[in-house]
Protein backbone atom coordinates (compact mmCIF):
# COMPACT_ATOMS: atom_id res chain seq x y z
CA UNK A 1 0.00 0.00 0.00
CA UNK A 2 2.67 2.10 0.51
CA UNK A 3 4.15 1.70 -2.96
CA UNK A 4 1.25 3.98 -3.86
CA UNK A 5 2.73 7.00 -2.74
CA UNK A 6 6.08 6.62 -4.08
CA UNK A 7 5.02 8.67 -7.78
CA UNK A 8 3.67 11.37 -5.27
CA UNK A 9 6.62 11.78 -3.17
CA UNK A 10 8.70 11.67 -6.74
CA UNK A 11 6.49 14.82 -8.00
CA UNK A 12 6.50 16.88 -4.83
CA UNK A 13 10.60 16.81 -4.79
CA UNK A 14 10.54 17.65 -8.14
CA UNK A 15 7.86 20.27 -7.52
CA UNK A 16 10.16 21.48 -4.60
CA UNK A 17 13.18 21.47 -6.30
CA UNK A 18 11.95 23.47 -9.29
CA UNK A 19 10.11 26.28 -6.70
CA UNK A 20 13.78 26.25 -5.23
CA UNK A 21 15.09 27.06 -8.68
CA UNK A 22 12.80 29.61 -8.93
CA UNK A 23 13.06 31.64 -5.35
CA UNK A 24 16.99 31.08 -5.92
CA UNK A 25 16.84 32.97 -9.59
CA UNK A 26 14.81 36.08 -8.07
CA UNK A 27 16.76 36.61 -5.30
CA UNK A 28 19.73 39.33 -5.92
CA UNK A 29 19.29 38.58 -9.79
CA UNK A 30 20.37 34.67 -9.21
CA UNK A 31 23.54 35.36 -7.20
CA UNK A 32 22.78 32.38 -5.37
CA UNK A 33 22.12 30.59 -8.30
CA UNK A 34 25.29 31.04 -10.39
CA UNK A 35 27.24 29.20 -8.34
CA UNK A 36 24.78 25.83 -8.77
CA UNK A 37 24.50 26.29 -12.09
CA UNK A 38 28.47 26.29 -12.24
CA UNK A 39 28.68 23.42 -10.55
CA UNK A 40 25.80 21.55 -12.55
CA UNK A 41 27.37 22.82 -15.54
CA UNK A 42 30.10 20.22 -15.27
CA UNK A 43 27.75 17.63 -15.93
CA UNK A 44 28.02 17.29 -19.63
CA UNK A 45 24.15 17.08 -20.48
CA UNK A 46 23.88 19.63 -18.55
CA UNK A 47 26.36 22.11 -20.09
CA UNK A 48 24.97 21.50 -23.50
CA UNK A 49 21.29 22.22 -21.87
CA UNK A 50 22.50 25.33 -20.20
CA UNK A 51 24.37 26.42 -23.42
CA UNK A 52 21.07 25.77 -25.26
CA UNK A 53 18.74 27.68 -23.43
CA UNK A 54 21.32 30.76 -23.15
CA UNK A 55 22.34 31.36 -26.50
CA UNK A 56 18.09 30.61 -26.99
CA UNK A 57 17.87 33.75 -24.36
CA UNK A 58 20.34 35.61 -26.43
CA UNK A 59 19.13 35.22 -29.64
CA UNK A 60 15.58 36.36 -28.59
CA UNK A 61 17.08 39.44 -27.18
CA UNK A 62 20.05 40.98 -29.60
CA UNK A 63 20.22 38.75 -32.97
CA UNK A 64 23.46 40.45 -33.60
CA UNK A 65 25.29 39.32 -30.81
CA UNK A 66 23.97 35.74 -31.16
CA UNK A 67 25.47 35.83 -34.92
CA UNK A 68 28.69 37.31 -33.53
CA UNK A 69 28.76 34.65 -30.67
CA UNK A 70 28.82 31.99 -33.53
CA UNK A 71 31.48 33.50 -35.65
CA UNK A 72 33.84 34.22 -32.58
CA UNK A 73 33.26 30.59 -30.84
CA UNK A 74 34.87 28.46 -32.63
CA UNK A 75 38.12 30.57 -31.95
CA UNK A 76 37.51 31.51 -28.54
CA UNK A 77 39.71 28.74 -26.67
CA UNK A 78 42.61 29.66 -29.11
CA UNK A 79 44.95 31.90 -27.72
CA UNK A 80 46.05 33.08 -30.88
CA UNK A 81 45.79 36.29 -31.26
CA UNK A 82 46.13 36.24 -35.22
CA UNK A 83 42.98 33.98 -35.17
CA UNK A 84 40.84 35.67 -32.76
CA UNK A 85 41.36 38.81 -35.35
CA UNK A 86 40.57 37.03 -37.93
CA UNK A 87 37.18 35.59 -36.71
CA UNK A 88 36.52 40.08 -36.00
CA UNK A 89 36.84 40.59 -39.34
CA UNK A 90 34.42 38.40 -40.62
CA UNK A 91 31.67 40.40 -38.36
CA UNK A 92 29.81 42.43 -40.19
CA UNK A 93 30.12 46.51 -38.59
CA UNK A 94 26.62 45.78 -36.41
CA UNK A 95 27.44 42.44 -35.03
CA UNK A 96 30.90 43.99 -34.34
CA UNK A 97 29.16 46.83 -32.39
CA UNK A 98 26.79 44.57 -30.61
CA UNK A 99 29.88 42.01 -29.47
CA UNK A 100 32.09 44.91 -28.63
CA UNK A 101 29.23 46.15 -26.41
CA UNK A 102 28.78 43.41 -24.22
CA UNK A 103 32.76 42.76 -23.98
CA UNK A 104 32.60 45.85 -22.46
CA UNK A 105 29.59 45.29 -20.24
CA UNK A 106 30.97 41.37 -19.03
CA UNK A 107 34.12 43.15 -18.13
CA UNK A 108 35.88 40.81 -20.75
CA UNK A 109 37.54 43.53 -23.06
CA UNK A 110 41.12 42.83 -21.52
CA UNK A 111 44.00 45.87 -21.32
CA UNK A 112 46.61 44.70 -24.34
CA UNK A 113 49.81 43.70 -24.00
CA UNK A 114 51.73 46.41 -26.10
CA UNK A 115 50.93 49.85 -27.83
CA UNK A 116 50.10 47.96 -31.06
CA UNK A 117 47.85 45.94 -29.43
CA UNK A 118 45.81 48.68 -27.55
CA UNK A 119 46.15 51.28 -30.51
CA UNK A 120 44.22 48.20 -33.01
CA UNK A 121 41.83 47.93 -29.88
CA UNK A 122 41.08 51.52 -30.27
CA UNK A 123 40.64 51.37 -33.81
CA UNK A 124 38.00 48.74 -33.44
CA UNK A 125 36.16 50.45 -30.47
CA UNK A 126 35.91 53.57 -33.06
CA UNK A 127 34.93 51.37 -35.98
CA UNK A 128 32.28 50.40 -33.73
CA UNK A 129 31.16 53.69 -32.56
CA UNK A 130 31.03 54.90 -36.06
CA UNK A 131 33.92 56.89 -35.60
CA UNK A 132 36.97 57.18 -38.30
CA UNK A 133 39.55 55.07 -38.23
CA UNK A 134 42.20 57.90 -38.41
CA UNK A 135 41.45 59.09 -35.47
CA UNK A 136 42.46 62.23 -35.51
CA UNK A 137 40.84 65.13 -34.02
CA UNK A 138 42.10 67.77 -36.01
CA UNK A 139 41.59 68.76 -39.34
CA UNK A 140 44.11 71.37 -39.98
CA UNK A 141 47.08 70.11 -41.99
CA UNK A 142 50.47 70.83 -40.64
CA UNK A 143 52.63 73.30 -41.82
CA UNK A 144 56.21 72.31 -43.86
CA UNK A 145 59.38 73.59 -43.00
Amino acid sequence: MLWLFVPLIIVGVVLVLFLALVVLGRYRNGALLRPLIASLSRIGFMRRFFTRVSTAAIERQNPELASALKKINPVAANPNPQAVQKAMSRLTPSERRAYMEAAQEQGGVPESANRQMRRQAERMQQQARGGRPGGGSSSRKRKRK
